[in-house]
């Protein structure tokens, strides 16, 4: 049987690609006065893009919206439904710190992010084509402000894509998802078998045969998810620093870059070009995603079995394993903010790095299971303690060892090249559930 999703209701960066460049904010707000901020979220209702959408949108931009649980508690849903959120969703990232990894520097206590309880309860994202339309449509936010005390901005974060188009550390912005049974289109090599759509929408069939819900009213979950916000500074000269430590030469610190990462910085998969990198290769949609480990490469000579790529997504690499890779996919969205460090330059303590944006339906399987199993622990793949050597922890092993000629190589020492400062499991309704959200709002009247 097919599946149909109503694109309609989907609010769009769940589903659709960002242009490229993009130009981005974060907007998190507070509620004081649950009668303004449900009049706030029918204001702004007619603007939330959904999938339907996103190809056309108003102003060659979008806008989609996002609710703390305790930003659901303020606009007034009741109890009994509060309590049958998922309780990563109910508690709040700052309170999963220590199972997430989030220690010493990445505490919660350093973060600048508003986070958990009363730190956040509506975020709004906004994104455009040029930096002109970003700000025609928050200009569309500030108007459905106006008058509205009861709603404070806590804070806001401008986000996008470098002029390098790349990331702070330099690698090429996200390459690949999975394909979601009936998004519409043809899966693309490497993209696998549709995904069920429950993995990633609540009220579809997921990969464990069942429908995933929510709790409360069918109106409030279906066509919604949930995801997990993370805002992760990047040290670029500390990063940069390393590479030159641990080469002995420009040619050897970008094959380090990339046997750490699992591609060459042009976003080439080591899986395609082991010993060089190739570019072209990552302009052709038809080739740069479609590779696996299982039959190829499964003890890492390629692509090493404890690289970035490798740990958020072991692709096929488990087929003879207990764990289901299956199970514990994401779709990610990741934005860079903050300025570039010129080549060469030390740290300047600007705040750059990057936000995640996680998409799940279920946090604790998904991203819970993958942060804490595959990018801060290698038990799954015999390393138990070493952890992802890009974004991992380092309180337990700061080693990484990669298969090399003519033997393997071990990293000792690896600093933290990033550190947590802000995060939170957020939900993100669909556009009925918004409508129901904001019932009873009231324009005051004149």
């Amino acid at each position: 049987m097919s599946v149909r999703l109503d694109l309609s209701q989907i609010q769009g960066t769940v589903l659709r690609n960002r242009p490229m460049p993009y130009f981005g904010a974060y907007l998190l707000f507070e509620v004081l006065d649950p009668r303004q901020a449900r009049l706030l979220i029918a204001r702004l209702l007619p603007h939330i893009t959904s999938a339907a959408d996103w190809d056309a949108p108003r102003e060659d931009a979008w806008i989609n919206i996002v609710f703390t649980h305790e930003g659901l508690r303020r606009l007034g849903v009741d109890e009994s439904i509060l309590s049958g959120f998922p309780r990563a969703f109910r508690e709040g990232m700052a309170a999963r710190h220590e199972r997430l990894g989030d220690v010493g520097e990445s505490d919660p206590r350093n973060w600048d992010m508003p986070h958990g309880g009363n730190g956040f309860d509506i975020g709004l994202f906004v994104m455009a084509g040029s930096e002109a339309h970003k700000e025609a449509k928050l200009a569309v936010g500030r108007r459905a402000l106006e008058g509205l005390a009861g709603v404070r901005l806590r804070a806001r974060l401008d986000v996008g894509v470098p002029p390098t188009m790349r990331e702070h550390f330099g690698f090429a912005d996200g390459i690949s998802r999975p394909f979601i049974e009936g998004e519409g289109g043809t899966p693309l090599p490497g993209q696998g078998a549709p995904a069920k759509a429950g993995e990633f929408i609540l009220g579809y069939e997921n990969e464990l045969g069942h429908i995933a819900r929510g709790p409360g009213p069918e109106v409030l979950w279906k066509n919604g998810t949930y995801v997990a916000i993370r805002k992760i500074a990047q040290k670029v000269a500390l990063f940069r620093d390393f590479l030159k430590n641990n080469s002995e030469s420009t040619h050897g610190q970008e094959f380090l870059a990339a046997k750490m990462m699992g591609r060459w910085r042009s976003g080439c998969p080591l899986a395609l070009s082991p010993d060089s990198d190739n570019p072209a290769l990552v302009a052709d949609r038809q080739i740069n995603n479609a590779f696996g480990y299982y039959d190829d490469d499964a003890d890492g000579r390629k692509t090493p079995t404890g690289c970035h790529i490798r740990r958020v997504n072991p692709r096929d690499a488990l087929k003879d394993t207990a764990v289901d890779g299956r199970l514990h996919r994401l779709l990610r969205r990741g934005s860079a903010y903050g300025p570039l460090l010129p080549e060469g330059a030390p740290e300047d303590g600007q705040p750059r790095g990057i936000v995640l944006a996680l998409i799940n339906a279920d946090p604790e399987r998904q991203f819970e299971f993958v942060q804490t199993q595959w990018i801060n622990d290698g038990d799954f793949i015999s390393q138990r303690g070493r952890s992802d050597p890009i974004a991992g922890r380092r309180d337990v092993a700061d080693d990484y060892v990669y298969e090399a000629r003519p033997v393997r190589r071990k990293l000792t020492g690896l600093p933290d090249f990033t550190a947590t400062r802000g995060g939170e499991h957020v939900f993100l309704p669909s556009l009925a559930a918004i409508a129901w959200l904001a019932d009873g709002a009231q324009e005051p009247a004149p």
